[in-house]
């Protein structure tokens, strides 16, 4: 409890543990939190390539479709389907189709996904808004006034809410891909949303529920639609609200419209594999710092209104994601989802954090995030001048080629990030501060400096070993450009980078002796060192291309004999 809130005067037992006063129910000011938002949001939107795996087969997916080189509704990639995720590669490919003219389509594809980043943000912020506004989840009223008001009260933990899900750490990397997963996370927060807004909204809840189960299903997760539909039921039948109460038929009716979707598009697909407990541990505390800690006392110090609509909602998504991540073999994909209840749980800790849990935040904050930005900037200034020498050596010897550029835009967004966050310390740690979001500034500004220091001085070096271009550079120098390639067995991300990078037609089910006219190259996967195996009969061993900032993988390119 903050000793700056004075306790009531009844000793009887209090109906929650929020003791608020008005001056800690500051908000944070408007411009402060969009630069927060800005500053998250876009370092890492230009200038890069999609990111191997996940990042580039959805890109090559969407370009497929874009093109018209695979049905809308039916995408392939290589001449294998693609993900069921219909909803987000069309949301792609639409950009691509409208954009490709003036952008680059990789740049084009990756706007609409940055938009619902910004939707996603905005979704918790209201819902934790319309959440702490719920007769539960008000603070104790004090015997001779000066708790917080009501609106004050909720807004300020909507602002902590916010910087909760800024400074989690699982939502650093995949929350700026071009993937399915962008789409099923703003899905998520437009659901929390629309229970959270129940009483207070009505055709708006209606519409957002109604279109939100579908949505999570046409996105490559039908089963966690479903889920959530089944909880939505369950907590709006026991709230005390009549407008939440009557939303029962539209709950049904987004369950069976999700139902026949994932039916009609095939996205049932059962992917349970139960993961190790170590590797799922380590997953969880990792992927959720530093919300799950504060969502953990949220839950014992809220714990008598556990089933109360504050409590119910968020935490009813963090058991469905969690769950799902624990039955998908440990999918950080799948514990993605869960973030935004764990932000909203982390923010009602706020009222009920110890001051002395507040300070060991903030410095382990500060230490944390300025170490990190001190080691990026001795990368940097290696990769410049050379001194010191040993980072731009590690760096060559495991991204070999890569030769670091300049950019003036990027070192002065960068400085200004990093005397942002100079600031900020010194405000933070001057002198006592009231109000409720103040223990997440500096987590929420850390991982934003941590993140734009990494997509402006980094970029060079982190795009040329996570980018497929220099491989498909490599492919191009000894097969022609757009020509065909079998390539059997070889992973998904490749085949999307050879024909969103290459233009390269990929046959992944034509081996060496099929016969496949003009289809004159092979191109096989090997690892390991030494001798290379023995070229398939009636073909010749091209080339041994070594993937960059891969060891101990090559790519082995053969041609048909006599073509």
């Amino acid at each position: 409890m903050s000793s700056t809130t004075p306790p009531p005067s009844s000793s009887a037992p209090l109906p929650n543990p929020a003791l608020v006063t008005q001056r800690a129910a500051q908000r944070l000011p408007r411009v402060a939190l969009l630069l927060f938002c800005a500053a998250y949001l876009l370092p890492g939107l230009f200038g890069r390539d999609p990111w191997r795996n996940a990042d580039v087969t959805a890109y090559a997916t969407m370009l497929s479709i874009a093109e018209g080189r695979s049905p809308w509704w039916a995408p392939t990639l290589g001449d294998l389907p693609a993900d069921p995720a219909v909803l987000p590669h069309l949301l792609g490919a639409l950009f691509i189709q409208l954009l490709g003219p003036v952008l680059d389509p990789a740049l084009a594809a990756r706007l609409p996904f940055a938009a619902l980043l910004g939707v996603t943000l905005a979704l918790i912020w209201y819902a934790t808004f319309h959440l702490a506004r719920t007769e539960a989840a008000q603070p104790v009223p004090f015997a001779f006034g000066g708790e917080a008001e009501p609106v004050a009260y909720a807004r300020a933990l909507a602002d902590g809410a916010l910087l909760a899900i800024i400074a989690t750490l699982g939502l650093l990397q995949l929350g700026h891909e071009t993937t399915p997963e962008l789409v099923q996370l703003s899905v998520v927060a437009l659901w929390m949303w629309a229970l959270a807004a129940a009483p207070y909204r009505s055709w708006p809840v209606r519409s957002a529920l109604l279109l939100a189960l579908p949505a999570l299903a046409s996105s490559g997760a039908p089963a966690m639609a479903v889920a959530l539909g089944v909880l939505a039921l369950a907590v709006t039948g026991r709230s005390r609200y009549a407008e939440a109460r009557g939303l029962w038929p539209w709950l049904l009716a987004s369950l069976a419209l999700t139902v026949g979707l994932a039916t009609w598009w095939g996205a049932w697909r059962m992917r349970l594999d139960w993961p190790e407990a170590g590797g799922s541990a380590r997953l969880l505390l990792w992927f959720t710092w530093p919300v799950s800690p504060l969502a953990l006392w949220t839950l014992w110090r809220w714990r008598r209104q556990v089933l109360s609509r504050h409590i119910a909602v968020p935490l009813g998504v963090v058991l469905v994601g969690v769950g799902a991540c624990l039955l998908m073999g440990g999918s950080d994909r799948a514990l993605l989802l869960a973030l935004p209840g764990f932000a909203v749980l982390a923010a009602f800790a706020l009222p009920t954090l110890r001051r002395s849990a507040g300070a060991a935040i903030d410095w382990f904050s500060v230490f944390f995030f300025t170490l990190s930005a001190l080691a990026i900037w001795v990368v940097y200034l290696s990769m410049q001048t050379g001194v010191p020498a040993k980072p731009m050596a590690n760096i060559q010897r495991l991204a070999p080629g890569f030769q670091p550029v300049f950019s003036l835009i990027e070192l002065v967004a960068a400085v200004m990030g990093t005397v942002a966050w100079l600031w900020l310390v010194r405000w933070r740690t001057s002198r006592h501060r009231h109000p409720l979001w103040k223990s997440l500034v500096l987590p929420a500004s850390g991982v934003a400096l941590a993140w734009l220091l990494a997509m402006t001085l980094l970029l060079p070096p982190l795009d040329y070993a996570r980018s497929p271009r220099p491989l498909v550079a490599l492919v191009d120098r000894h097969v022609p450009r757009g020509s065909c390639l079998r390539a059997p067995g070889l992973a998904r991300a490749q085949v999307a980078a050879l024909e969103a990078f290459g233009r390269h037609t990929v046959r992944t089910l034509a081996g060496p002796d099929d016969d496949v006219p003009g289809c004159d190259h092979l191109l096989m996967e090997w690892r390991g060192r030494g001798a290379t195996p023995a070229a398939p009969e009636g073909w010749e061993l091209q080339a041994r291309l070594p993937r960059p900032a891969q060891r101990n993988e090559q790519l082995l390119v053969y041609r048909r004999t006599g073509a």
